[in-house]
Protein backbone atom coordinates (compact mmCIF):
# COMPACT_ATOMS: atom_id res chain seq x y z
CA UNK A 1 0.00 0.00 0.00
CA UNK A 2 3.02 2.29 -0.35
CA UNK A 3 2.78 5.07 -2.94
CA UNK A 4 5.49 4.81 -5.54
CA UNK A 5 6.70 6.16 -8.87
CA UNK A 6 8.81 4.40 -11.50
CA UNK A 7 11.84 6.26 -12.83
CA UNK A 8 14.14 4.53 -15.30
CA UNK A 9 12.57 1.20 -14.44
CA UNK A 10 13.33 1.63 -10.71
CA UNK A 11 10.49 1.74 -8.18
CA UNK A 12 10.87 4.76 -5.93
CA UNK A 13 8.77 5.12 -2.80
CA UNK A 14 6.87 8.40 -2.73
CA UNK A 15 6.77 9.54 0.89
CA UNK A 16 3.91 11.92 1.61
CA UNK A 17 3.62 13.93 4.79
CA UNK A 18 0.35 14.54 6.60
CA UNK A 19 0.40 18.29 5.95
CA UNK A 20 1.06 17.79 2.25
CA UNK A 21 -1.73 15.19 2.06
CA UNK A 22 -4.22 17.57 3.68
CA UNK A 23 -3.28 20.41 1.31
CA UNK A 24 -3.62 18.09 -1.71
CA UNK A 25 -6.99 16.86 -0.40
CA UNK A 26 -8.33 20.40 0.07
CA UNK A 27 -7.27 21.37 -3.45
CA UNK A 28 -8.62 18.14 -4.89
CA UNK A 29 -12.02 18.78 -3.27
CA UNK A 30 -12.27 22.44 -4.33
CA UNK A 31 -10.96 21.88 -7.86
CA UNK A 32 -12.85 18.61 -8.24
CA UNK A 33 -16.18 20.21 -7.34
CA UNK A 34 -15.62 23.01 -9.86
CA UNK A 35 -14.48 20.66 -12.65
CA UNK A 36 -17.31 18.22 -12.06
CA UNK A 37 -20.04 20.87 -11.89
CA UNK A 38 -18.77 22.45 -15.12
CA UNK A 39 -18.23 19.06 -16.80
CA UNK A 40 -14.64 19.97 -17.69
CA UNK A 41 -13.11 16.58 -16.98
CA UNK A 42 -11.80 14.77 -13.90
CA UNK A 43 -9.67 15.69 -10.91
CA UNK A 44 -7.82 12.71 -9.47
CA UNK A 45 -5.52 12.54 -6.43
CA UNK A 46 -2.40 10.35 -6.52
CA UNK A 47 -3.01 8.97 -10.02
CA UNK A 48 -0.09 6.90 -11.32
CA UNK A 49 0.44 7.92 -14.96
CA UNK A 50 2.80 6.38 -17.49
CA UNK A 51 4.19 9.58 -18.94
CA UNK A 52 7.00 8.08 -21.02
CA UNK A 53 6.93 4.41 -21.95
CA UNK A 54 10.32 4.58 -23.72
CA UNK A 55 12.00 5.62 -20.46
CA UNK A 56 9.70 3.48 -18.30
CA UNK A 57 8.68 6.67 -16.48
CA UNK A 58 5.61 6.65 -14.25
CA UNK A 59 4.79 9.71 -12.17
CA UNK A 60 2.12 10.21 -9.53
CA UNK A 61 1.11 13.87 -9.22
CA UNK A 62 -0.43 14.73 -5.86
CA UNK A 63 -3.44 16.00 -7.83
CA UNK A 64 -4.07 15.65 -11.58
CA UNK A 65 -6.64 17.24 -13.86
CA UNK A 66 -7.64 15.39 -17.02
CA UNK A 67 -9.72 17.50 -19.37
CA UNK A 68 -12.84 16.26 -21.09
CA UNK A 69 -11.09 16.84 -24.42
CA UNK A 70 -8.19 14.58 -23.42
CA UNK A 71 -10.36 11.78 -22.02
CA UNK A 72 -14.13 12.20 -22.23
CA UNK A 73 -16.07 12.05 -18.99
CA UNK A 74 -18.47 9.80 -20.89
CA UNK A 75 -15.79 7.15 -21.21
CA UNK A 76 -15.27 4.68 -18.40
CA UNK A 77 -11.94 4.95 -16.62
CA UNK A 78 -9.90 1.78 -17.18
CA UNK A 79 -9.37 -0.56 -14.25
CA UNK A 80 -5.56 -0.41 -14.32
CA UNK A 81 -2.82 0.31 -11.78
CA UNK A 82 -1.00 2.63 -14.19
CA UNK A 83 -2.96 4.80 -16.60
CA UNK A 84 -1.37 5.43 -19.99
CA UNK A 85 -2.59 9.00 -19.98
CA UNK A 86 -0.92 12.37 -19.68
CA UNK A 87 -2.84 14.77 -17.41
CA UNK A 88 -3.48 18.33 -18.58
CA UNK A 89 -2.48 19.65 -15.16
CA UNK A 90 -0.06 18.05 -12.71
CA UNK A 91 0.02 19.44 -9.18
CA UNK A 92 2.79 18.69 -6.71
CA UNK A 93 2.83 19.65 -3.03
CA UNK A 94 6.46 19.99 -1.96
CA UNK A 95 7.62 18.22 1.20
CA UNK A 96 10.70 19.22 3.21
CA UNK A 97 12.33 16.00 1.95
CA UNK A 98 11.99 17.07 -1.72
CA UNK A 99 15.14 18.53 -3.24
CA UNK A 100 15.06 21.38 -5.74
CA UNK A 101 16.57 18.94 -8.25
CA UNK A 102 13.68 16.48 -7.78
CA UNK A 103 11.08 19.20 -8.24
CA UNK A 104 12.77 20.55 -11.39
CA UNK A 105 13.17 17.05 -12.78
CA UNK A 106 9.43 16.41 -12.45
CA UNK A 107 8.59 19.76 -14.04
CA UNK A 108 10.80 18.96 -17.04
CA UNK A 109 9.36 15.44 -17.36
CA UNK A 110 5.76 16.63 -17.18
CA UNK A 111 6.22 19.23 -19.91
CA UNK A 112 8.22 16.82 -22.10
CA UNK A 113 5.31 14.37 -21.82
CA UNK A 114 2.72 16.95 -22.91
CA UNK A 115 1.29 18.28 -19.65
CA UNK A 116 -0.19 21.75 -20.28
CA UNK A 117 0.40 23.23 -16.81
CA UNK A 118 2.22 22.32 -13.63
CA UNK A 119 1.38 23.77 -10.23
CA UNK A 120 3.97 23.47 -7.48
CA UNK A 121 2.72 24.22 -3.98
CA UNK A 122 5.21 25.25 -1.30
CA UNK A 123 3.41 24.93 2.07
CA UNK A 124 6.20 26.50 4.13
CA UNK A 125 6.18 29.61 1.94
CA UNK A 126 2.38 29.48 1.54
CA UNK A 127 2.76 29.94 -2.18
CA UNK A 128 1.96 28.26 -5.48
CA UNK A 129 4.06 28.43 -8.61
CA UNK A 130 2.02 28.04 -11.78
CA UNK A 131 4.12 26.95 -14.74
CA UNK A 132 2.72 27.13 -18.26
CA UNK A 133 6.10 26.05 -19.66
CA UNK A 134 9.40 25.12 -18.03
CA UNK A 135 10.39 28.80 -18.14
CA UNK A 136 7.08 30.66 -17.63
CA UNK A 137 6.31 30.89 -13.95
CA UNK A 138 3.65 32.87 -12.11
CA UNK A 139 4.01 33.03 -8.33
CA UNK A 140 0.80 33.26 -6.29
CA UNK A 141 0.93 34.08 -2.56
CA UNK A 142 -1.53 32.96 0.12
CA UNK A 143 -3.31 36.34 0.13
CA UNK A 144 -3.95 36.24 -3.63
CA UNK A 145 -6.46 34.47 -5.85
CA UNK A 146 -5.60 31.47 -7.98
CA UNK A 147 -7.44 31.63 -11.29
CA UNK A 148 -7.92 28.75 -13.70
CA UNK A 149 -6.88 30.55 -16.88
CA UNK A 150 -7.53 28.93 -20.26
CA UNK A 151 -7.18 25.41 -18.84
CA UNK A 152 -9.87 25.88 -16.17
CA UNK A 153 -11.99 28.84 -17.32
CA UNK A 154 -13.99 30.43 -14.52
CA UNK A 155 -12.11 28.71 -11.70
CA UNK A 156 -11.07 31.01 -8.87
CA UNK A 157 -10.08 30.39 -5.28
CA UNK A 158 -8.24 32.23 -2.55
CA UNK A 159 -4.89 30.43 -2.25
CA UNK A 160 -5.08 30.83 1.54
CA UNK A 161 -7.87 28.19 1.52
CA UNK A 162 -5.18 25.54 1.05
CA UNK A 163 -3.54 26.60 4.28
CA UNK A 164 -6.72 27.20 6.31
CA UNK A 165 -5.55 24.90 9.10
CA UNK A 166 -2.12 26.54 9.27
CA UNK A 167 -1.43 29.23 11.84
CA UNK A 168 -0.43 32.52 10.23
Amino acid sequence: DVLYEVVGGRILEKPVGARQSVIAAILSQILGTFVRSNRLGRVVPELLCRIDSRKNLQRRPDVAFISNSRYSIRRQVPNVAVWDLIPDLAIEVVSPSNSAYEVQEKIQEYFAAGVTEVWIIYPEQRQLQRLTSPTRIEVIQAGEDLEGGPLLPGFRMRLAELFEDDPE
